[in-house]
């Protein structure tokens, strides 16, 4: 089986538990640390499906990246190669399919619950959480849903949390996280989250008060959503 692309966009945005499930599912991937200055493949041919993990920029700079990750994503899901998108993974994947990203009415950082939105396709993604589950955010920016897309989950802080279109999955939130992740997040972004002056901030102590209790509940949601992604990689 060909593996799994794992695109890095900053050093503490690894794949975290997504690596974890696949893995366990003796899954191959390889990580492609386009913040370490590794090329964008000319196309996914060489993979089974591509996945875009997070990164504090924003999908509308100047990065070199940028541009060929949007051409490579159209590329894939021409292809018929599972896309998958967390949080500016997600955003990626909206504006490579004609979405747009922009700020957020607020910025959404820490633990928060996320509506299924109840249609056929959210349950299909997501109807082991349904009708709600609490998931992780730190986001100041989201997506609108690309032409043909359709809305999985919503909350009142943030309108597009996830899009479905065929074998592809963007979301804003993110059900990756780990322990070790988390705490990096709060170390490197302490001064953001004291900044912030937005409803929908925790700060660092109930970021981590709240992961003991909510890490393994988000690990069971993942499980699901990443078992229906896998289910369209080729073999």
């Amino acid at each position: 089986m060909k593996p799994v692309a794992i695109f890095r966009h900053a050093p503490t945005e690894g794949p975290g538990y997504f690596a974890t499930y696949l893995d366990r599912h003796n899954l191959p991937w390889r990580l492609i640390a386009l913040d370490a200055g590794e090329p964008v493949p000319a196309t996914s041919n060489e993979f089974s499906g591509v996945v875009f993990m997070g990164g504090p920029m924003s999908v509308n700079g100047d990065l070199p990246w940028i541009a060929p990750v949007l051409k490579l994503i159209r590329d894939s899901v021409a292809a018929d190669v599972p896309v998958l998108g967390h949080c500016l993974g997600g955003q990626l994947l909206s504006k490579a399919l004609d979405g747009t990203v922009s700020r957020n009415p607020i910025k959404e950082i820490g633990w928060g619950d996320v509506d299924v939105v109840d249609t056929p396709l959210a349950r299909e993604w997501f109807g082991h959480a349904a009708p709600a589950f609490t998931s992780f955010h730190w986001h100041g920016e989201t997506f609108t849903l690309p032409p043909g897309a359709v809305r999985v989950l919503t909350n009142a802080v943030c309108e597009n949390q996830a899009f479905a279109l065929g074998k592809h999955l963007g979301m804003q939130c993110h059900i990756e996280m780990t322990p070790e992740i988390i705490d990096s997040w709060c170390e490197s972004g302490a001064r953001e989250i004291e900044r912030s002056r937005s409803p929908a901030v925790q700060s660092v102590a109930g970021i981590k008060q709240g992961s003991a209790q909510s890490l393994p509940k988000l690990h069971a949601v993942a499980d699901g959503v990443y078992d229906r992604w896998v289910a369209g990689l080729a073999r």
